[in-house]
């Protein structure tokens, strides 16, 4: 893990190798998904779509060609504009064409190809890689080696410490506490570069909009991303209660329905000068109506004339290459028309650049994606801040994007809890995140929250002794929060009663599975214990959706949701930023090698840790995950301030094969 550069060369030079390699490693996690799946168990995980129906809809500049393929029951996908699809129509990897999405709506997707499809009735799209984003990764580093980077590149490179300062100032939100008031004095008067480190629970977010909302005060022009679409909504929510006027960058697909209205797309509709727009769509409709009385000028019919030669000729009344005069001035006039739709297109265009221009001129704030900071709506767009939220679950090319825009930054995000994910063994280097990379190498540039406002004070400590040096602090409100406070009784048995922290040993009786073929885990019978402590918890009143069930295995996550349906089972990675007034963590490993695999990256023990309000259930072998030095001491500080029972307490469990 690099902490400095030499030089940009260095810098972008590390950065886009392993770029690239993780690039490689998303087209082959398609290619073996492809391989190893059928098209229905693609289709449900949302990366293929089958039984398409096709339509040409013509060229485009550079010859590209256009298809559209639609079915009236479109199931839910993945599958966006801008991303790389194979098409075909039996086997992507058989007769797959590669293509990129360039629209897509309710009922259909538009994908344009560089060849023209075979005939065919039913058709298949396939979700190859999203290539947009590495790319524009990728443009962004260029854009940094050759010197366009607003933002300081010293400060980048690890050569140039920012100034720190803070100043008084007025607060519009009156309920921060003293440690987030102290990150907005900083965040606002440091010139540079600021750092909110937020551990769970800590507000975070809503430190963030205060700091935000002092620099639209302050007359300075704002962009704000993350590096997922939900966490910028969240966003562009907190800045909408507080009446600052935000445009949110994105595919409308993509964006939650309350917040479409601030959609750039909403905005250009509403703008007083749409209309115009409308009126020379209307007059291109007329035109390519207008454009069918006439014979196309198609490769095969021009028999190699050029669109002036057809002209000429036409208008000469010569015969050419056998072509008839009728037929040449009637490709003559498709051509004429053509010629006037372009106009009207390049008119269109330049209206609508107008409008975004002026739009983006009078936002307070402009809200994207990292990545769609790099879209072509802010292409030339400087800001004098940025923002940048969940930085440390964005790979630093993806921070990079958004950061060169502006010459100050502010990060947000919490190094101890997961990092991006990235699938090349060779590119884990992108799991050091600029956030991580700036806190070790400006740590005066940091600011760690301390009040935190989600947990009982049970359920925090041994976090915070473990991975924030015993610095976090329970808010009053919270820190005596029991099971009881929502059920309105106190249970008998360890699952129901009001101790906040409980494991669950399942005693080396109930060892891990594999599924042929699979790198995954699961473990049936742990399982099982879980579905009956969500049993128990619920018939002493506490409600499926207050319930949450975490584990660090896909396998065993599927498993779960097929006997426990009505509560909300996850991944670590699926939990990270959410709460439930009740978690139970069923860790799978369970092995005479003692082995835990992944399970020793600890980040994802600090998030599965920290998810639960009233009551922190862990389920697993104590002998298996002792084999850890953190997970032992989990185990030693339930015992200690806890309960730590036998799965046999809980109830006898039935073999399950």
């Amino acid at each position: 893990m690099k902490l400095r550069f030499k030089d940009k060369y260095d810098y972008t030079s590390y950065w886009e190798d392993l770029v690239e390699l993780e690039r490689d490693a998303e087209r082959e996690f398609h290619l073996k998904e492809i391989t190893a799946l059928s098209g229905k168990e693609r289709e449900k995980k949302g990366r293929a779509i089958l039984g398409l129906k096709a339509a040409f809809l013509g060229t485009i500049v550079g010859d590209f060609i256009v298809y559209r393929f639609y079915r009236e029951d479109m199931p839910d996908h993945q599958i966006n504009i801008g991303d790389v699809v194979l098409v075909s129509r039996k086997h992507p990897l058989r007769d797959g064409i590669e293509g990129t999405v360039f629209e897509k709506g309710k009922n259909f997707i538009t994908v344009v190809f560089s060849q023209k499809l075979p005939s065919g009735k039913k058709w298949r799209i396939d979700l190859f890689v999203n290539d947009i984003t590495f790319k524009r990764m990728l443009g962004t580093l260029e854009f940094f080696e050759k010197g366009y980077s607003l933002f300081d590149e010293d400060i980048v490179l690890g050569h140039k410490k920012p100034e720190v300062c803070e100043k008084e100032i007025e607060f519009f939100n009156s309920e921060l506490n003293d440690f987030q008031k102290e990150a907005v004095k900083k965040a606002v008067c440091s010139p540079q570069l600021f750092l909110i480190h937020g551990p769970p629970g800590t507000g975070k977010t809503t430190t963030l909009l205060e700091i935000i909302q002092q620099h639209v005060r302050l007359g300075y022009k704002i962009l704000a991303t993350a590096d997922s679409n939900t966490a910028v909504d969240n966003i562009v929510e907190g800045l909408i209660k507080r009446g600052v006027n935000v445009v949110r960058i994105g595919h409308p697909a993509r964006l939650k329905k309350e917040l479409l209205d601030v959609s750039i797309d909403a905005k250009v509709e509403s703008h007083p000068k749409y209309q115009q727009i409308k009126n020379i769509e209307k007059k291109i409709q007329k035109l390519r109506n207008l454009q069918e009385s006439y014979k196309k000028p198609i490769p095969q019919k021009r028999r190699g004339l050029s669109y002036d030669e057809i002209t000429r000729y036409a208008k000469a009344g010569k015969k050419v290459r056998g072509h008839k005069i009728e037929t040449l001035r009637s490709m003559a006039e498709w051509i004429r028309l053509q010629k006037n739709i372009q106009k009207l297109v390049n008119q269109k265009k330049n209206i609508e650049d107008q409008i975004v221009e002026d739009i983006l001129e009078n936002a307070e704030v402009v809200c994207a994606t990292n990545s769609g900071a790099g879209s072509d709506f802010l292409f030339e767009d400087i800001f004098d801040v940025i923002f940048i939220d969940e930085a440390s679950q964005s790979t630093e090319p993806s921070c990079l994007i958004p950061l060169i825009k502006g010459k100050k930054a502010v990060l947000a995000g919490d190094h101890k809890q997961l990092p991006p994910t990235v699938l090349h063994p060779k590119a884990k280097g992108l799991t050091f995140t600029m956030f991580e990379r700036f806190v070790k190498i400006y740590p005066d540039c940091a600011y760690m929250l301390r009040i935190q406002y989600r947990m009982n004070d049970l359920i925090k400590e041994f976090s915070s002794k473990e991975f924030y040096n015993g610095e976090l602090i329970s808010a009053e409100n919270v820190k005596d929060r029991k099971l009881s406070d929502i059920t309105g009784i106190e249970g008998s048995t360890p699952v129901t009663d009001d101790t906040p922290v409980v494991f669950i040993d399942t005693g080396g009786k109930f060892l891990e599975q594999q599924k042929k073929g699979s790198r995954s885990k699961y473990n049936p019978q742990e399982a099982q214990t879980v579905k009956e402590i969500v049993k128990q918890l619920k018939d002493v009143g506490v409600n499926p959706e207050d319930i949450g069930v975490i584990t660090p295995y896909k396998d065993h996550e599927e498993y779960l949701k097929k006997i426990i349906p009505d509560v909300e089972t996850k991944t670590v990675d699926g939990f990270q930023g959410r709460e439930k007034e009740v978690i139970i963590i069923s860790l799978v490993r369970s092995n005479p090698d003692e082995e835990i695999g992944f399970l020793d990256d600890l980040r994802r023990l600090n998030v599965a840790l920290t998810r639960a309000k009233r009551k922190l259930i862990v389920v697993g072998d104590e002998k298996t995950l002792s084999s850890n030095e953190v997970y032992k001491r989990f185990i030693q500080f339930v015992k200690e301030k806890g309960k730590f029972v036998s799965v046999e307490d809980i109830k006898p469990v039935k073999t399950v094969k």
